[in-house]
């Protein structure tokens, strides 16, 4: 199991109403719980290899969801959106007392910080390409980020 199919599995589970998942092969044995709202993960590499019994199918209860009136969509299409370079943790300060770099509706310009995500045990300061007006931020502080997803939404100016 890589790097990308373990931050795969957190994020689904932070996205599902799962609070543990336990996966153990013969390389690896890997735990994967929810406490609050981040996944913390935990690998440890298997000394003996274990014999793994086949295991049963998962069943899964589906609800029908209640029907709702839609939410009004926002016109986002002449926003632009800064994406993240990188796998990694998204932080909008550069540490838990400082100001965040950016604030809905601050002014951003190439070059300017906009927030660090941390890949490695390295800090890395994500700069904006464009210019424009903060009008959304996309990703909670001290969560795991994808390659090319969306952090901010960017008003032109």
């Amino acid at each position: 199991m890589d790097t990308k199919d373990i931050q795969n599995l957190i994020d689904f589970i932070a996205q599902s109403g799962l609070d543990e998942v336990s996966i153990e092969t013969n390389e690896l044995k890997l735990n994967v719980k929810r406490y609050g709202q981040t996944p913390v993960a935990s690998a440890q590499p298997v000394a003996q290899p274990a014999p793994q019994p086949p295991a049963p199918a998962a069943q899964s209860a589906v609800s029908t969801p209640t029907p709702t009136a839609p939410a009004p969509k926002a016109d986002t299409s002449n926003l632009l959106t800064i994406k993240s370079p990188m796998i990694g943790t998204f932080y909008r300060s550069a540490g838990p007392d400082s100001d965040s770099f950016v604030e809905i509706g601050d002014e951003v310009k190439p070059g300017k910080t906009v927030c660090i995500i941390e890949a490695m045990k390295l800090f890395n300061e994500i700069e904006s390409e464009v210019a424009g007006r903060i009008v959304k931020v996309l990703v909670e502080n001290a969560t795991p980020v994808e390659y090319d997803q969306p952090l901010f939404l960017v008003e032109p100016i």
